[in-house]
């Protein structure tokens, strides 16, 4: 039986949070999106809490806690914090990096490397798409030859999210091309080796405080010591990261949209037009009524995915699922807070515009919409 009950002590953990990411998290947050500017302060506030190694065992430095602890704290990050550009590097760099070296590494490999990734001193990157790999990933060009006690890396990687700021990468790579799947690799590049270069920072529509780039390898020498798992195992590595991320990136969006449903049931009542409050008429409180009914089933299935994930079940169908549904509910949830605002919505200063524009990325990475209902069409027997 699935029993989402909370513990005091998750409770003690989700509320210090919460406090925290209100006091600390929200400050010039109009203006760094503006700048594009990545939230140094805040990263390093959220280190100092171990928020960046929450599932991540003690021994290296996290905070330990089980998978339903974890996205129970990071829907606390996304209710108090309105950065979500932050949250996204957050998760990023503990999805696609942190936890694959947790569970892909060697003891040396994590040792080295957790302990930092924990206390937001490294900032990792996740190197996968190529100009011509996108939704495509395992046609990935970029190639590592061994040589001697070394790999020799060359191939371009965009989208590479933290990529601007990250001192190190989980770069995948093929070491045979000829056989496919089967030859990708994936590899710890620290940023300052010689032939890794991050050539541009790339802008976009949202999350514009998560720093997005595209990395150049040139002839960059990585040690033998620094491939991940084994020869041939990056595709095991991939679909593992990408479970994990696909399942629980999106837990702190159940926040965003708990905090923006607040915002908008108070802002119904308090604004009049036609003598009476706006939330007195039909077409604005069904909307505030969806709001409502999207947040609450996105809740119960990321919820139900944690349990199964704790439970050791694979949720390779459920993580898409859940991808799918938040995003599209959050994403239509902006949508209703911003014509509940109307005009005022469509304001910068009001900071219900920029919620849609970082929502909206939530339907493209870690896989389109598109992507995940292909994956979800193939587990029904619907696919190739």
């Amino acid at each position: 039986m699935i029993d989402f009950s909370w513990t005091e002590e998750q409770r003690q953990l989700q509320q210090k949070i919460l406090e925290f990411s209100r006091q600390e998290l929200n400050s010039n947050l109009i203006d760094l999106d503006a700048q594009e500017a990545f939230n140094w302060e805040g990263w390093r506030k959220c280190g100092s809490l171990k928020i960046q190694g929450l599932p991540i065992p003690k021994e290296y430095g996290g905070m330990g806690a089980d998978i339903l602890t974890t996205i129970y704290a990071l829907e606390a990050l996304g209710l108090g914090c309105k950065d979500n550009g932050l949250i996204f590097a957050i998760n990023a760099h503990l999805w696609a990096c942190s936890l694959p070296i947790l569970t892909f590494g060697n003891a040396e490999q994590k040792q080295k490397y957790l302990p930092q990734l924990c206390q937001g001193e490294l900032i990792g990157g996740h190197a996968i798409s190529e100009p011509e790999a996108g939704s495509d990933v395992y046609n990935l060009k970029t190639v590592a030859q061994k040589r001697d006690d070394k790999y020799i890396l060359n191939g371009v990687k965009n989208w590479v999210t933290n990529g601007p700021v990250s001192n190190l990468y989980i770069v995948f790579a093929t070491v045979d091309p000829s056989k496919g799947k089967s030859g990708i690799s994936g590899f710890i590049v620290e940023a300052n080796l010689p032939g890794c270069t991050l050539k541009r920072k790339i802008s976009k529509m949202g999350l514009r405080t998560t720093q997005l780039g595209e990395l150049v390898l040139e002839d960059c020498e990585v040690p033998a010591e620094n491939l991940l798992g084994k020869e041939g195992g990056g595709m095991a590595i991939f679909t593992h990261s990408m479970e994990w991320e696909r399942g629980f990136i999106l837990s702190s969006a159940i926040g965003t949209m708990e905090r923006l449903l607040t915002t908008c049931v108070d802002y119904a009542k308090k604004r009049k037009q036609f003598g009476q409050s706006i939330g007195k008429f039909q077409l604005v409180s069904t909307k505030l009524v969806d709001m409502k009914l999207r947040l609450e089933t996105s809740r119960t299935l990321l919820y139900k995915v944690g349990w199964l994930k704790k439970m050791g079940k694979s949720i390779l169908m459920e993580a898409a699922m859940t991808k799918l549904y938040i995003s599209e509910s959050w994403v239509q949830s902006c949508l209703d807070a911003i014509q509940i605002y109307g005009g005022y919505g469509y304001l910068t200063e009001f900071e219900i515009e920029r919620e849609l524009r970082d929502a909206l990325g939530s339907k493209l990475y870690s896989g389109t919409s598109e992507i995940q209902r292909h994956i979800i069409a193939q587990f029904m027997g619907l696919g190739r």
